[in-house]
């Protein structure tokens, strides 16, 4: 009775609206760094970053206000506090968690099991707990215990939150981290060598008591100065033993700080043309409308020229040659494969919204078929035009989802007298085919749930929901029944197969799930 009741919420909680909504909010406001508002709440916690600090400064030699410490010790904690459980609570869905494991194990026909789903649930959560940016966020709320005046000194934890917020720092450190194995390999170099060099000079300097260096703390102090070059002075050697010492840890000095040196360079060098297409795709994202070129031929320069007299161009190309040339003349370009669906992953675009129209003009037909199967692999409606080298690729490209396909000699003059010439007539199609996207296949299983409130195909009422029945997949018969009539009865660990609007079938699924006897 429990297990159900738990399963019962679980899907009340994750059929609603509200709760979907608030979610999806701030996990964007959270997470998303394309999201509209985000960059408003990360400059909010920087300025509260930043208005912490300098109150812990001021504090040292000056009195602050009362009003100032309560906004230091509270204010700004409580809000740090909220942050990390929102944080917390956006990791990961308890409740999807839930679901998946109760529908597994219908499918398996046995019984919901709880513990494996709270194990699952632990790990998720954990997962988080103990991640780096977590425990900074932890550590940046400990200073709300304001008695313990040692916790106090926690709130410079809270500049380590600026990794969060602050692009150009996570940049730096995915640079850096690139090189992570050169980076850990100098640390223990010079690990050794400040306790090699910490150990030497403590021997040969104890002794003299006209030495500045009677303690191993003050040994490791002065090797740690001296091999970064540093050389503060405070602490020198004074016998010929040590300061043979000290040149053995100058010469180390240079050959680390000279190695971190090209290290640094060479990481920002490697990783400079990503960061130019990390910023360029920015950029891509805030536009409105484009066309989408596939590869940059001799031709794609021309009807690149003509389209940009009414729009953005956006140039997709896998040779690097020709995207540096590509970006010569003066066109957005990246270096992507416009036959691999994972270029359009990192493009992070909407293609419905954004995207006006595809043209493939890639040097070979069998890439702009390999280009428009990818394409319509995701979307169904965006309009595609492609070049045609042979005739006898023309219905490779037609069945491969091309809409227009024009021949190589005759694709200039033909978009610059049908399309640029009438710009009116791309704009068009867009709209007419804007109109009839998202649509999708999905598969639902009959779990108990549904089967508590509809026994057979005709109850279903997908029709309601403007959601076409495909078909049904018997598990018990091992067979798929196309059309399925409404005698049909339903049976745990069953299949259903729909079709429709996005939206259309997440209603009815929601319905499925609601629905009681």
């Amino acid at each position: 009775m429990l297990k159900r009741l738990l399963i019962d919420t679980a899907y009340k909680i994750n059929t609603s609206n509200n709760y979907t909504k608030t979610k999806h909010f701030f996990y964007n406001l959270l997470e998303n760094g394309d999201y509209r508002y985000k960059k408003v709440f990360d400059l909010f916690m920087i300025a509260l970053i930043f208005s912490s600090v300098f109150i812990l400064i001021r504090e040292v030699k000056s009195h602050v206000n009362d009003e100032f410490l309560f906004f230091n010790n509270y204010v700004i904690s409580v809000i740090f506090f909220i942050e990390y459980m929102l944080r917390f609570w956006v990791s990961s869905s308890v409740t999807e968690i839930i679901i998946k494991q109760s529908e597994h194990d219908a499918l398996l026909g046995d019984k919901f099991r709880f513990l494996r789903a709270l194990r699952k649930i632990l790990h998720a959560k954990l997962k988080y707990v103990i991640s780096f940016k977590a425990i900074i966020d932890l550590l940046a709320i400990l200073p709300f215990f304001h008695q313990l005046r040692l916790l106090r000194l926690f709130i410079l934890f809270r500049v380590f939150k600026l990794f969060r917020y602050a692009k150009s720092i996570q940049v730096f450190v995915s640079v850096i981290s690139a090189k992570k194995f050169e980076f850990i390999t100098l640390l223990v170099f010079a690990s050794i060598v400040v306790f090699v060099s910490s150990v030497l000079i403590y021997v040969m300097e104890a002794n003299n008591p006209a030495s500045p260096i009677n303690t191993l703390f003050e040994a490791v102090y002065w090797s740690i100065v001296t091999i970064s070059t540093v050389g503060y002075g405070d602490i020198t050697p004074i016998t010929e033993a040590g300061r043979v010492v000290a040149m053995f840890v100058i010469v180390a000095g240079i050959a680390v700080f000279s190695f971190t040196t090209s290290l640094i360079v060479t990481a920002f060098t490697e990783k400079l043309d990503e960061i130019k297409d990390t910023k360029l795709i920015n950029d891509i994202s805030s536009i409105k409308e484009f066309y989408l070129i596939c590869g940059y031929e001799s031709v794609s320069k021309e009807v690149a020229k003509k389209l940009m007299q009414n729009s953005r161009v956006i140039i997709l190309e896998e040779n690097l040659q020709k995207v540096l040339q590509a970006k010569k003349d003066g066109f957005f370009a990246l270096n992507y494969d416009p036959g691999s669906i994972e270029s359009y992953r990192k493009l992070r675009i909407n293609i419905e919204a954004q995207v006006k129209a595809i043209i493939c003009l890639s040097h070979s037909d069998v890439e702009n078929v390999y280009t428009t199967l990818t394409i319509r692999s995701f979307n169904k409606d965006v309009f595609i035009l492609s070049i045609l080298k042979n005739k006898a690729n023309r219905n490779k490209l037609v069945f491969a989802g091309v809409n227009e396909l024009f021949y190589e000699k005759e694709l200039v003059g033909m978009v610059a007298r049908e399309f640029v010439g009438k710009p009116v007539a791309f704009e068009a199609i867009h709209a007419l085919r804007f109109s009839y996207n998202g649509v999708d296949m999905q598969e639902i299983v009959v779990s108990e749930r549904i089967l508590d409130s509809f026994t057979s195909v005709g109850e279903l009422e997908n029709k309601k929901y403007r959601v076409v029945l495909l078909g049904i997949y018997k598990k018990s018969e091992n067979e798929f029944m196309f059309n399925p009539p409404d005698s049909t009865i339903l049976e745990l660990g069953d299949y259903l197969l729909v079709i429709g609007n996005t939206q259309f079938i997440k209603e009815f699924t929601n319905n499925l799930h609601k629905r009681k006897q």
